[in-house]
């Protein structure tokens, strides 16, 4: 069975991006081992540490480089990603070259209360897993709009999941496709 690992971009208690991940677990269950993984105890990025990192991102880096592939999901804050999340890729492209999301397949999706979805921030996402070396799953961008209307109690609720287990399937072939060294990282 396939591991894969998902952040949320918000470390927020009720965040919309836990709530899809958690909606994607589930319905993905007896195909995929979909491991969610919080960013909020991650401390900000400090390249003094890189040598001998603080526990919490030992675990990090180890649950990304263990896994085949990765669902990583932000909020868009003033047009951008969320910091939290650009500091765990920060962390996650290092050490240089030999980083535990280089060569990782990576789907990526936006939720924001904004009609727009969080489009400026998927972009900018995008182009962050080009730099820190990860391979970007080539779908037609996941945005979910008016995300604050579909969740009740905590679950996400809208036919957009559809969409994104199609993207999934998609992170799926890219996977199967790196692991048969057809794809690699530059």
């Amino acid at each position: 069975m396939l591991k894969i690992v998902g952040i949320a971009g918000s470390i927020r208690r009720e965040s919309t991006h836990t709530a899809i991940l958690r909606v994607l677990k589930e319905r993905l269950a007896d195909r995929v081992e979909l491991d969610l993984v919080s960013l909020a105890q991650v401390p900000l990025y400090d390249e003094d540490l890189e040598h001998s990192p603080p526990q919490e991102i030992t675990t990090l880096w180890n649950a990304v480089r263990s896994c085949d592939g990765m669902i990583i999901g932000t909020p868009e804050y003033n047009h951008g990603m969320s910091g939290v999340l650009k500091n765990a890729l920060d962390w996650l492209s290092r050490p240089y070259r030999n980083s535990p999301i280089k060569g990782k397949a990576v789907l990526t999706f936006t939720a924001s209360s904004a009609f727009t979805g969080g489009v400026r921030a998927q972009a900018q996402l995008n182009e962050t897993i080009s730099a820190v070396e990860a391979i970007r799953v080539a779908f037609p961008q996941i945005a979910v709009g008016s995300s604050h209307t579909k969740i009740n109690n905590g679950v996400f609720n809208d036919e957009t999941i559809e969409f994104m287990l199609e993207g999934v399937g998609s992170l799926i072939e890219m996977i199967e496709k790196i692991s048969r060294g057809l794809i690699t990282s530059s």
